[in-house]
C-alpha cells in the first residue's frame, strides 16, 4: 500500500479553500486508473481524507473548476496524485443518477486511464489519505456508485483493446510476447491460445523485435519487443479489429 501524507498546514488549507471556491457546484470528475503487475490487472483505489466519504475507499475524483474543461480537470486530478502528465485518458460518460450521492445532487463525468505502475508515484494530497493498487477481482464495495463506474470502465477497456493498441500503456517499454498475451487475457477475462496470439500480433507489424532477452529470470530468457511508435499511432487513430 502506498501511503499519502495527510498532514494539513494552514497554507495548504488556504490553497484548498481557494481551489474549492472556483469549483462548479454539483459537477465532479472521477478517474479509474488501471495498472498491470505480475500478470494481474489492477485498479488504483484511494481513501478519502475528508467530507462525508472520509475514511472510505473509492476511485480518484475531484471537482470541475469553472476555468477548465472536463478533460483538463481529469488531467489535473491525475497529476496531483500520481505526478503523471499528458497520459492516455478516455472519457466514459456522465453518471447522473439522482441518488448516487446522499443528500446532494452531483453529476460526475467518468474517465479511465492506463498507466505503467513503474512510473507511478503517490504525491501528498489534502483530499486523499492513502492509495493502493487492488486486483480487479478483489475490489471491495466502494463509495457512492464507484463500483458501477469501475465496471463500466472495464467494459469500455475490453471493447477498446480489440480496436486499438491502447493496452500497451500498461506495459514497460520492453516486454515479452507472453507478457503481452497475459495482459490481454487479464483485460478480456479469457484464456488465449499462445501460438495463435503470437501469429496474429506479429502479423500486425506493430512490434519491433529487439536484440535483447529477459535478464535475471529463473526460466529460459524470452526475446524482448517494443512497439513501433509510427504503427502504434496509425492503429490508434484508424483502429483495427483484433479477433482472438
Amino acid at each position: 500500500m502506498a501511503t499519502v501524507s495527510s498532514t494539513k498546514t494552514s497554507k495548504t488549507e488556504s490553497k484548498s479553500a481557494l481551489n474549492n471556491a472556483t469549483a462548479i457546484d454539483g459537477i465532479s470528475i472521477d478517474c479509474v486508473i488501471f495498472g498491470f503487475k505480475k500478470e494481474s490487472l489492477e485498479v488504483l483505489l484511494v481513501q478519502h481524507a475528508g467530507g462525508e466519504s472520509e475514511g472510505s475507499w473509492g476511485v480518484l475524483g475531484g471537482w470541475l473548476k469553472r476555468e477548465e474543461s472536463a478533460d483538463d480537470a481529469a488531467q489535473r486530478i491525475l497529476y496531483e496524485l500520481t505526478s503523471l502528465d499528458n497520459i492516455y485518458l478516455e472519457q466514459l460518460k456522465a453518471f447522473t443518477n439522482p441518488g448516487r450521492v446522499h443528500d446532494r445532487r452531483i453529476v460526475t463525468i467518468g474517465y479511465y486511464t492506463l498507466v505503467n505502475q513503474e512510473d507511478y508515484n503517490v504525491r501528498a494530497s489534502i483530499a486523499v489519505r492513502e492509495a493502493k493498487w487492488c486486483k480487479i477481482n478483489e475490489v471491495p464495495n466502494l463509495i457512492f456508485d464507484h463500483n458501477e463506474i469501475l465496471n463500466f470502465s472495464l467494459l469500455q477497456l475490453r471493447n477498446r483493446v480489440r480496436q486499438a493498441p491502447i493496452g500497451f500503456n500498461l506495459l514497460p517499454e520492453k516486454f515479452t510476447l507472453l507478457q503481452l498475451m497475459h495482459l490481454y487475457e487479464e483485460i478480456l477475462g479469457i484464456e488465449l491460445d499462445k501460438s495463435n496470439f503470437r501469429r496474429k500480433i506479429l502479423h500486425m507489424k506493430l512490434l519491433l523485435a529487439l536484440d535483447e532477452k529477459q535478464q535475471d529470470v529463473s526460466h529460459r530468457a524470452a526475446k524482448l519487443y517494443k512497439f513501433d511508435a509510427e504503427i502504434y499511432k496509425k492503429l490508434t487513430e484508424k483502429g483495427f479489429n483484433f479477433e482472438f
